[in-house]
């Protein structure tokens, strides 16, 4: 027999008790992991839209992470820019930036609002980025590394969170509205 005997000699057998305990921690186990891979599936998105571009300045990474934090040159970069073209508000400010991390800043007329999330000067910008236009609460990541590129800037941009379907509008947003304005106010 495979039952297991105690130090008289005596067979052990489980009580009633210990038999349901455990039952009942066995069918919850099995319970718990098909819920675990149940939620890791669920939870983790693989479709979700991310922008990834990198463009080249022939500025320095101070100059670049001067005209991207300071309203004044900032202002300069809108005015070239598409947003401008087909018209903002009247009366709107171009662009209102706080140079300290948690500070907020509106771009383009109010259009573009968030949060400085992390500034490391010259070299990283990280912001809570939305449209205005967007729900209430949404907000996405806008990543702006700043690496040395011969005797320019190359920005690794990463743009991630933002609402699905929005992507390819974004993607050109950043071109005609940021990068394209850029090189000519830098160049």
């Amino acid at each position: 027999m495979n039952e297991k005997m105690n130090a008289g000699g005596q067979v052990r057998i489980p009580t009633r008790r210990q038999v349901i305990a455990a039952m009942g921690m066995a069918i919850g186990g099995v319970a718990l992991g098909s819920r675990r891979s149940w939620a890791a599936e669920e939870e983790v998105s693989h479709t979700a839209e991310a922008i990834h571009q990198e463009p080249v300045f022939k500025a320095s990474r101070k100059r670049v992470y001067e005209a991207l934090t300071d309203a004044k040159q900032f202002e300069k970069v809108v005015q070239l820019s598409a947003a401008m073209k087909s018209g903002m508000p009247p009366g709107a400010k171009p662009a209102e930036i706080s140079r300290e991390a948690g500070g907020a800043f509106a771009l383009f007329g109010g259009h573009i609002l968030g949060r400085q999330l992390e500034l490391v000067p010259n070299e990283r910008i990280v912001e809570a980025w939305r449209v205005g236009s967007w729900d209430a609460g949404i907000y996405s990541i806008a990543r702006f590394e700043l690496v040395e590129q011969g005797t320019g800037t190359k920005i690794v941009f990463d743009h991630t969170g933002f609402p699905k379907g929005d992507g390819g509008h974004l993607a050109e947003g950043w071109k005609i509205n940021y990068w394209e304005p850029m090189e000519k106010f830098l160049g």
